[in-house]
């Protein structure tokens, strides 16, 4: 498979995927609402690779790496976003800068766990409760040895947990390398770069959409930006990576617990953090409904009835006790996964109380452009692996820093247009 024939068959889809979801997460938020959101663009990448082994352990997959890529919800970002929109240089390439950081750590665990799954064999198996451990202790030692003994502060005074993801991230690369596990250690880095230039690059669309005067959910469009260039990095690190292992037999317990993480635990954590009686009275208030207790009531049953129909029949259709996965069912399942995502997003926000076009409804538009090229881009053209891959290469520390050098020019590039949005902050005084 050429480069051209890579991007457009087997990367775009899991860019469109993964960025629909992180849009869709904006209304959502947090850690459960970026592992829904990681979860699809997984499911999107296994669905596409014409793997049969990834396919009969797809829960477990998709379960591992979307926890792995959600942790990196825990980070504080809303400030660094407010100083990529100062009106000097060094407060806002430091804002870009940071957000570029705290995208890599995103990526590179989802990537690396991700990766780490799908490179998990019979003659090679993951000691997963060593390596949760060392992540547990690196993140604890970095966070505590660099925000309470050196205090090198990234948003005072909000939480600096994103300290606690580097020590994470730095066990988990230096588990995948003294291993051998090339391929995950490969698709870590890849994903790292595409998520942290993503955010970077969000930030100052955001900057730019405010400074054009145009109404439009700016936020989304960061929020799409990290997503859309996170599967792209991922999703890159995976198939352009030759030659990947025969992985572990599936196993119906581990199969059993994915599935009734994604479809039982995840959905009612992101309807009771995202979608509880104070977030709907607001919104309601925001609407000027007549009965603002009726609306909440109305909503909440709606979406727990909804979504329990969603699971339901997704667990109908895809027997996950059977481990009898195909491409055909997990095509299906991706599309019905994030159609059901979309719709809690849009539930949450009410956006058919308002007559008006809103960013969300752009979010059909990726879903029918994702569903037809998964179809047609199926079975025929199945990826096939060949050939072999070093984990690190100087192509990728050139485009690392190609990436950083993008990031200090369209940085010049947002305060040369003079526009301060009203809510900059400054780190530098």
């Amino acid at each position: 498979m050429n480069t051209s024939s890579l991007f457009f068959k087997r990367m775009l889809p899991v860019a469109l995927a993964l960025g629909t979801a992180w849009a869709a997460r904006g209304q959502i938020g947090h850690e459960y609402g970026a592992t829904w959101a990681a979860a699809i663009g997984i499911f999107t990448v296994i669905a596409l690779s014409g793997r049969q082994d990834w396919y009969d352990r797809l829960p477990t997959i998709v379960a591992l790496g979307a926890i792995a890529w959600g942790a990196g919800g825990m980070i504080s970002y809303g400030k660094i976003v407010g100083y990529g929109h100062a009106s000097d240089y060094l407060n806002t390439s430091y804002g870009l800068v940071m957000l570029m950081i705290i995208g890599a750590l995103y990526g590179f665990m989802g990537g690396g766990i991700t990766g780490l799954a799908l490179e998990n064999t019979s003659g090679k198996k993951v000691d997963w409760a060593s390596l949760l451990v060392q992540m547990f202790a690196g993140g604890y030692l970095f966070w505590g040895f660099f925000i309470f003994q050196l205090e090198w502060l990234m948003t005072p005074p909000r939480s600096e947990l994103w300290a606690g993801c580097m020590g994470a991230s730095l066990a988990l690369g230096w588990y995948l390398y003294r291993n051998g596990y090339t391929h995950a250690f490969r698709t870590a880095f890849f994903s790292a770069l595409g998520a942290g230039f993503g955010f970077g690059f969000g930030n100052f669309l955001q900057r730019m959409g405010h400074a054009s005067g145009i109404t439009f959910n700016w936020w989304n469009v960061m929020e799409y930006s990290i997503g859309f260039f996170g599967g792209l990095g991922m999703s890159y690190g995976i198939y352009s990576s030759k030659k990947w292992p025969v992985t572990v037999a599936p196993d119906k317990v581990s199969n059993g617990a994915g599935w009734v993480f994604l479809m039982i635990i995840l959905p009612a954590i992101n309807l009771v953090e995202a979608a509880g009686t104070k977030r709907l009275a607001d919104e309601g208030q925001a609407l000027q409904v007549a009965d603002p207790a009726h609306f909440v009531f109305t909503w909440q049953c709606i979406l727990w009835v909804m979504s329990a129909m969603f699971a339901i029949y997704l667990t109908w259709y895809y027997k996950p006790g059977h481990i009898t996965g195909s491409q055909n069912k997990n095509i299906r399942v991706t599309l019905v996964y994030l159609t059901w995502y979309i719709l809690i997003s849009n539930f949450i926000s009410a956006i058919w109380y308002t007559p008006k076009f809103v960013s969300q409804h752009l979010y059909w538009v990726n879903l029918v452009a994702i569903g037809w090229m998964l179809y047609r881009y199926r079975e025929k053209d199945a990826y096939e692996p060949a050939g072999a891959s070093h984990p690190y290469t100087s192509t990728l520390l050139k485009w690392w820093a190609a990436a950083l050098v993008i990031i200090l020019i369209i940085s010049y590039v947002a305060i040369s247009i003079g526009y301060v949005h009203k809510n900059a902050q400054l780190r530098f005084e």
